[in-house]
């Protein structure tokens, strides 16, 4: 009896193992690259980056990226192509996927517009994106805000023509209760599956449980 016990515990020990562990994440789904916004930084990116976790992303496929927001976005866009070339080596993927905040959404789109970005990007995310302008930009005065006002000359590049190029496919989730994106219909991108949160703040939006749903989603 106690050898039969102890042929059968090592299966039962594999099955129960088989049951708990997460998925195998890095087999099968693309390594994402998170771009924080205007005075953001990686820790914003905490609550979203625990979901991912939760679901089976291995760290190694998780980049909470920093950089100066307040330089002009087309500088930022070469910084994010360096970055994504940097994962895409170190990870083996052939394609990255990529989930912004805020103004992160406007460097990342230029890169996928005018820097070929569209060739290594298979699913692109903006949460709470001035795709548009914000009357909130015109409060402060350097490079990277003059980008996000009405009119500007990088939103009329991003905007004009496809606002939503190549066969990256793109996801937007925006708040009719966002502070600091006004008018709220200006994350809205035509050729992407626009999603209308709760009412929920612009920082709230990043620890949003439904959000965080929708972005997993958006990515697999």
């Amino acid at each position: 009896m106690l050898k039969r016990l102890a042929l059968l515990l090592p299966i039962a020990l594999t099955a129960a193992l088989a049951v708990t562990a997460p998925p195998a994440a890095a087999a099968t789904r693309h390594p994402v690259l998170f771009v924080h916004g205007f005075s953001g930084f990686p820790a914003n990116w905490d609550s979203l980056y625990l979901r991912f976790r939760a679901a089976g992303y291995p760290a190694s496929h998780l980049t909470k990226w920093s950089y100066d927001s307040f330089q002009a976005n087309t500088t930022t866009a070469r910084q994010v192509a360096a970055k994504v070339a940097e994962i895409k080596q170190q990870t083996g993927a052939a394609k990255v996927d990529v989930v912004t905040h805020s103004m992160g959404g406007l460097s990342t789109r230029y890169y996928l517009k005018s820097l070929g970005g569209t060739a290594h990007v298979d699913d692109w995310v903006s949460i709470g994106g001035p795709n548009h302008g914000t009357g909130f930009a015109y409060a402060c005065f350097i490079a990277s805000c003059a980008d996000m006002r009405f009119g500007s000359a990088l939103l009329t590049g991003l905007n004009s023509g496809d606002e939503t190029p190549g066969s990256t496919s793109y996801t937007t989730f925006w708040s009719p209760c966002d502070e600091i994106i006004n008018p709220d219909s200006s994350v809205v991108l035509a050729g992407a599956v626009n999603n209308r949160t709760a009412c929920l703040g612009h920082l709230g939006l990043l620890a949003s449980w439904s959000v965080g749903s929708g972005v997993l989603d958006a990515v697999r």
